[in-house]
């Protein structure tokens, strides 16, 4: 895959290197993430709202703890989410997501004066679950990650090395 600011950079249709031909793609999965051209999270995270819905029809008669299914739920979405960018679109894409499993988890209520059931609105569902919504936790896990890179020694040789190998103008 090529990945380029250069509109014109994937208009060739393969990569010889030796004997051996390359077909270009416009995006790829890789170690269970989907990687595109322009570097765009907006279908890996189709992806994983879709892996979510999966695994929620799975779940949805097997567990008998309402908490339970959510948390079973969670890291099929959340997979790969310390690198991710997430822009207004996507964070209420997550959070329709969430809110449509706790309403599934939690179920209908029954309307004190009409005597009717009705869905639970957000406001009610974020009472009843009172952990950080579905982005609060995608943030922290970016986070821990770049606490954890920053922590990271030069003699890792991952950012740190990358860093400390460039002279003091570079930066």
């Amino acid at each position: 895959m090529v990945m380029s600011r250069d509109q014109n950079a994937g208009r060739i249709h393969s990569v010889r290197n030796d004997n051996s031909t390359f077909e270009r793609v416009g995006e790829f999965k890789y170690l269970g993430t989907i990687l595109t051209h322009q570097n765009s999270i907006a279908e890996e995270i189709k992806s994983r709202l879709r892996s979510g819905n999966a695994c929620c029809h799975s779940v949805q008669n097997l567990s008998s703890s309402r908490l339970l299914s959510k948390n079973l739920i969670l890291p099929v979405v959340l997979y790969g989410c310390e690198i991710w960018s997430l822009k207004l679109r996507e964070e209420r894409k997550l959070r329709v997501f969430e809110n449509k499993v706790l309403r599934r988890i939690f179920g209908p209520r029954r309307d004190e004066v009409t005597e009717e059931w009705r869905r639970l609105h957000n406001e009610e569902v974020n009472d009843l679950y009172c952990s950080p919504n579905i982005v609060q936790v995608i943030k922290s896990r970016r986070m821990r990650l770049a606490v954890h890179v920053a922590c990271m020694g030069e003699e890792r040789g991952c950012i740190g090395s990358w860093w400390g190998n460039r002279r003091e103008g570079d930066r």
